[in-house]
């Protein structure tokens, strides 16, 4: 038996359930990433925070999303590869381009989104060591600044919550998504990922 259930709006703790229903009225069902956060409505909280100071970055909501769903594709997370798919594909139109190469972990025909997603990758990879690379040279020459690399730090801490969330829980995807289905590559036998 899982310790981790999906909550609806009639077993949720109280103080999750403003989010919730704001996630009903805006979307039209409450994602199961949602459901699950809502055990602990503080983490549930700080992801929407989290969402909205990103949504407010600098960062443009194309390049947010190249942020996420790279991070996402790095974790293996399939929630949230699928996830963001649909709300780049279908939300902030984002070229399908663009996204199938992001979910393939393939180089972008965009060099300078190209090397925004190899940013993201790295830091996720190397745990935010990337001060000497020459990542991080190519990053500020493609015409970012360290406001761009702290933001990207910031969707990299907001997709650290919700992927480690779903490896833990096992979040099934919801319908909505259905359409974005994403499978992680096999993992490298280090890895001991179901």
């Amino acid at each position: 038996m899982s310790h981790f259930k999906l909550h609806t709006l009639a077993t949720a703790p109280i103080a999750a359930l403003p989010l919730l229903e704001a996630a009903q009225q805006g979307l039209g069902f409450i994602p199961n990433l949602y459901a699950q956060f809502a055990e602990a409505p503080t983490t549930l909280q700080a992801y929407k925070q989290l969402s909205a100071l990103l949504e407010e970055s600098s960062l443009t909501p194309e390049e947010q999303q190249v942020v996420l769903i790279t991070v996402s594709v790095e974790n293996r997370c399939e929630y949230c590869v699928a996830a963001h798919s649909f709300i780049a594909r279908n939300m902030v139109k984002v070229s399908g381009d663009i996204i199938a190469a992001l979910r393939a972990a393939q180089p972008l025909a965009n060099n300078k989104l190209n090397i925004l997603s190899q940013f993201a990758q790295a830091v996720v990879r190397e745990r935010g060591w990337v001060a000497d690379s020459q990542l991080l040279k190519d990053f500020f020459a493609a015409g970012y600044t360290a406001q761009h690399a702290l933001e990207v730090v910031l969707g990299v801490t907001m997709k650290t919550l919700s992927n480690y969330t779903n490896h833990l829980a096992d979040i099934p995807l919801d319908v909505a998504f259905a359409g974005e289905v994403w499978q992680a590559p096999s993992a490298n036998p280090s890895c001991n990922h179901h």
